[in-house]
């Protein structure tokens, strides 16, 4: 992490969640500062220049860098914590990404060589990958974006991006930072994917060499040198020479994608199509198996990651195995043998689901839920214990898998960071009202659902809206980030809307300061049930399967919540649930158990 320099006069003490401890640095948009929530969560928060708050269209370039952050997949950035784009001073608060820039690393230690570098190499063009699914164009990928963190490298900084839109259109203004910057964008042609896959060849020429292959004293010079200069890549092992001098081809149509980079890296043979997640997640296995060793004479008595080299899918699912087995391997020293067992001793047979095997074991089980959704999962007071319809759930999940009650933990996770979380361990399973589509993020499956909730409108009983053609030219009351209000017109409906968060606008309702709230049914009946007269009208504008999100490659684990959801609501005990927390609304919730989700 940056050094992080005290607060200057005239700079804010707090930002949304956040009090600032610090500086961390400063850029042509804004201040980046070390915020630290109430909770000891700690953050990177960016806020707007003051001599931009003003400006339309610095504020839409702000707004384009969180769309942009939002879209990516958690595991190869940082993830959004908070935001407020339309206050006095706008912010964004990311994860703070503990760890180095590849650029301070190099300079610091000298160039990557062997498997560290091949390790490197995959985690980053998955990266690539990843952000190029979610159709942004970086356009300043380097050193100084990609940091080192403990679970693999991350790509950071969108502050520049492009989203490219439905329609293809793409950017032509050049920026970027010369020495990596593609010859299109210097020529002031169409900038897109390919400018990052040249990126990220340079990239791998300095990480290799310890030098750009382009740069030189003047930025005039660097310039010529990418439009006209062949980039020298003899100091490159000679498995990667091919790939990264493919990926500096002048012509932007004759390079590979980073789907194509990412497949020969990982030695799959070459398809049309795009990567699958599991192709993904396979990248992100590579650059994060949790194995070290001592790779030659260590540099400055470093301690330097095991490397997995022509990473074919068998090597992979074999480096897996060595995880799940155990010990860590480093600087010379050896771990402890264990002692065999006594001839009487008869080893406990595995489950076949590392969820269950890790639950027999440890006697616990981390859940991840979204706090602050009355009658779903929330506290009534501050240290009261958790209640809801989802904490129910969860407790009779818990029981049937032999949780004791003290190991059943709740970890708090935000709507956007449920993926990750799984991902990174943090938890065992999510609960968190997760929807199952198909736009499944990476190491990421699905058991369940455990109730089929629809987008629905809570209203007052008495208002005379029954069907949701009556809410023209009405009131809407619509939290900030909503998209709910967006079915409403997609039928058709005209309406005017108020903002509020989703307490407020149920309280609006309530008062008759707006006619009606948008939203998932299950969340806005919990709000509703808090105050008197209101009721679901019962539109269901759209189906919302909730699943318990786990792991990819557990079906049995996943196979076995199914059968507990199943005995819920086969013996009605999902039925009383609901019941119980949203008696106060007049709502008729699903009974009904929905379809099951297919295990993998």
């Amino acid at each position: 992490m940056s050094d992080i320099a005290p607060l200057r006069p005239g700079d804010p003490p707090r930002l949304g969640n956040f009090e600032l401890r610090g500086r961390l640095g400063e850029g042509g948009q804004g201040v980046v500062y070390l915020g630290e929530s109430e909770e000891g969560e700690r953050a990177a928060v960016k806020l707007l220049h003051v001599r931009f708050t003003g400006e339309a269209h610095a504020r839409s370039r702000f707004a384009r860098e969180l769309a942009a952050a939002r879209r990516v997949e958690a595991f190869c950035t940082a993830r959004v914590l908070d935001a407020d784009l339309d206050g006095e001073t706008p912010y964004i608060a990311s994860e703070l990404i503990e760890g180095p820039s590849l650029r301070q690393v190099v300079e610091r230690d000298g160039p990557l060589e062997g498997e560290a570098l091949t390790r490197l190499a995959i985690g980053t063009v998955t990266a690539l990958a990843a952000i190029h699914h979610a159709g942004i164009a970086h356009r300043d990928f380097k050193p100084d974006n990609v940091l080192l963190a403990a679970d693999g490298p991350r790509v950071v900084d969108f502050g520049i991006s492009k989203i490219i839109d439905e329609s293809g259109t793409i950017t032509t203004r050049a920026v970027g930072t010369p020495a990596y910057m593609a010859p299109e964008q210097i020529a002031g042609e169409r900038v897109g994917f390919a400018a990052d896959v040249f990126a990220w060849g340079s990239t791998m020429i300095f990480t290799a060499t310890g030098r750009s292959p382009f740069g030189r004293e003047t930025i005039v010079a660097t310039l010529n040198r990418v439009v006209n200069h062949e980039a020298d890549v003899s100091g490159l092992p000679e498995d990667l020479r091919p790939i990264v001098a493919a990926c500096l081809t002048k012509d932007q149509n004759r390079r590979p994608t980073a789907d194509e980079v990412l497949r020969r890296l990982l030695g799959h043979p070459a398809e049309d199509a795009e990567v699958s997640d599991e192709v993904l997640a396979e990248g992100v296995q590579a650059a994060t198996v949790d194995l070290t060793q001592t790779d030659g004479p260590a540099r400055s008595g470093r301690r330097r990651p095991l490397m997995l080299t022509g990473l074919a899918a068998a090597g992979v699912a074999a480096a897996v195995a060595l995880i799940q087995l155990g010990p860590t391997f480093g600087d010379g020293v050896k771990p402890t043998p264990t002692p065999a067992p006594t001839p009487s001793a008869t080893p406990t047979p595995s489950t076949g689901s590392a969820l269950l095997d890790r639950i027999r074991e440890t006697g616990q089980l981390r859940v991840g839920y979204r706090k602050g959704l009355p009658g779903v999962a929330h506290s009534p007071r501050e240290g009261d214990p958790l209640e809801g319809f989802e904490i129910d759930v969860t407790k009779r999940i818990a029981e049937e898998l032999g949780v004791p009650e003290d190991g059943l933990k709740f970890v708090a996770v935000g709507q956007d960071e449920r993926a990750s979380a799984l991902e990174r361990r943090r938890v065992d399973i999510v609960i968190s009202t997760f929807s199952i589509t198909g736009q499944r993020a990476a190491q990421v499956a699905f058991a369940g659902p455990y109730y089929l909730a629809h987008r629905d409108i809570l209203v007052r009983a008495g208002a005379g809206i029954t069907k949701v053609e009556h809410l023209r030219g009405k009131v809407v009351c619509v939290p900030p980030g909503s998209t709910a209000a967006a079915a409403l017109r997609d039928k058709g409906i005209t309406f005017e809307t108020v903002e509020g968060d989703m307490s407020r606008c149920a309280e609006k309702v309530s008062d008759g300061s707006a006619d009606a709230l948008v939203g998932d049914d299950l969340v806005i009946a919990g709000f509703g049930a808090r105050r008197e007269g209101l009721k679901i009208v019962g539109a269901k504008l759209t189906d919302d399967r909730y699943g318990i999100g786990l792991r990819l490659g557990d079906p049995v684990a996943c196979e076995k919540i199914n059968e507990i959801i199943a005995g819920a609501y086969r013996e009605g005990a999902v039925k009383q649930w609901l019941a119980r927390h949203f008696a106060a609304v007049d709502f008729r919730y699903e009974t009904k158990r929905p379809r099951p989700e297919g295990c993998r």
